[in-house]
């Protein structure tokens, strides 16, 4: 498996474990609240919305347009401030930041 194969399964783990954990939203949030220039958009979006609106659709469009993954990743970290207690989002925020940091050696 590449490691594009492997990073887009986890994408998609941690889609689904975001709808499992009922931290998926159906509405969309306004445009505005997406052109936050803030770290992780704090000042306009809850984590997990951060996740759904802006990191999985981004990652995604990277991996369909068949771009360079971001090497330097650490999601981890503000998952676990953010998310306490949801350890199995944490854990795949974890494998994906690990698997873009090895690209960085690919």
């Amino acid at each position: 498996m590449t490691l594009k194969m492997a990073v887009r399964r986890e994408l998609e783990r941690l889609q689904a474990q975001l709808i499992q954990d009922g931290l998926w939203q159906s509405e969309p949030v306004p445009a505005q609240a997406l052109a936050s220039t803030q770290p992780f958009a704090v000042d306009t979006l809850r984590f997990e919305q951060w996740l759904q609106f802006i990191y999985l659709p981004r990652l995604f469009a990277l991996l369909d347009a068949g771009a360079p993954l971001p090497t330097k990743v650490a999601v981890a970290p503000m998952a676990e401030e953010a998310l306490a207690g949801r350890d199995e989002v944490i854990a795949l925020l974890s494998k994906l930041d690990s698997l873009m940091s090895e690209a960085q050696d690919a």
